[in-house]
């Protein structure tokens, strides 16, 4: 009867199917869309069960060393890779667009719930030109608001980053000073500061210190419950960061080819002027059955993932740009 009984066992085991074997992606880089990432790829796995994305968020400069190195099968930058940068990696690298985002002057001013800066004013912060909240030119655009006399306390970020990207693309077209003495890059000499690691590390250091001025990604700022300010746009339009006014900023663009385009100082009135793309690193030809992998995701992120970015306080790509990546990954090998 044992006997019998395992005979049946044997033949239910043979007949049974395998179970699927889980296949694994690694990516790292940028902490700005790591919010939305973070969703997409928990979210994806209960389409596909057999497959688990996982992400650091190390930063854009961090993603950018990894994909070049090739320890990752995909990384994410705020800041488009450089002619340079991409000389360095072995393989073609393609810029997919994921969302956009808004980088947000965040502060810390006890009973002040509505602050307006102008760019100008903001890259003088930053220069440490500017280094007290009663100065005479932050005053002139908060009449009527009792600013503390008490020195700026300036944030910035200490590693590689997509999001000072952003910020100091900004500055750049604002400031002709900044754009000589600084520049625009994923790393910059600062001027003064103190410098916080990620996102993370930025909101922190803003939430904890009384009187501070920093820039983070407008989900963090949200996530923290950190003030932020409206910025003077380029039509002279006060703005503070929304979905909306992210969507205007990218509304006039013409995307090249290639996707690296900056959409800081848009026109528009209604545009923000701190906006950006946030782009996923994608090697064009990949090991074994990855490429096919990443570009199923892809595809779903495109048709599914956009409807989730409004809720965490990202822009979906606007209809003509989904399109035109959507023809892209087919060349993902």
């Amino acid at each position: 009867m044992n006997r019998t009984l395992s005979l049946i066992a044997a033949v239910v085991l043979l007949a049974a199917p395998a179970a699927a074997e889980m296949k694994t992606l690694n990516g790292a880089g940028a902490t700005f869309p790591y919010p939305i990432y973070s969703k997409w790829f928990d979210e994806y796995h209960k389409v596909k069960p057999d497959l688990q994305i996982n992400y650091q968020s190390i930063g854009s400069g961090g993603g950018i060393r990894q994909v070049t190195e090739r320890t990752v099968d995909f990384g994410a930058t705020d800041g488009p890779m450089t002619n340079q940068q991409q000389f360095k990696v072995d393989g073609k690298i393609l810029h997919i667009p994921a969302v956009l985002g808004a980088v947000v002057p965040a502060y810390n001013l006890k009973g002040i719930e509505d602050l307006k800066l102008s760019g100008p004013i903001l890259a003088d912060i930053f220069l440490g030109k500017i280094t007290r909240w009663t100065d005479a030119a932050i005053a002139k655009l908060n009449p009527g608001v009792t600013l503390p006399d008490a020195a700026i306390t300036v944030v910035h970020r200490s590693d590689g980053s997509g999001t000072t990207y952003c910020f100091v693309d900004y500055l750049s077209k604002v400031s002709a000073e900044w754009k000589k003495k600084v520049g625009t890059a994923t790393a910059v000499n600062w001027p003064v500061g103190l410098g916080g690691k990620g996102n993370e590390g930025v909101a922190g250091l803003v939430k904890q210190t009384p009187n501070a001025l920093g820039y983070v990604e407008l989900i963090y700022a949200k996530q923290n419950d950190i003030s932020f300010a409206s910025v003077q746009n380029k039509a002279g339009k006060f703005v503070k960061a929304s979905i909306d006014g992210v969507s205007a900023a990218a509304a006039g663009t013409k995307m090249p080819k290639d996707y690296r385009v900056s959409i800081t100082d848009a026109d528009g009135e209604a545009a923000y002027p701190i906006s950006t793309f946030t782009w996923l690193l994608i090697y064009e030809k990949n090991t074994g059955d990855k490429g096919s992998v990443l570009k199923d995701f892809l595809k779903w992120m495109l048709k599914d993932g956009q409807g989730m970015a409004s809720a965490l306080g990202y822009a979906p790509l606007p209809a003509s740009v989904n399109a035109m990546v959507a023809k892209t990954i087919e060349v993902i090998k």
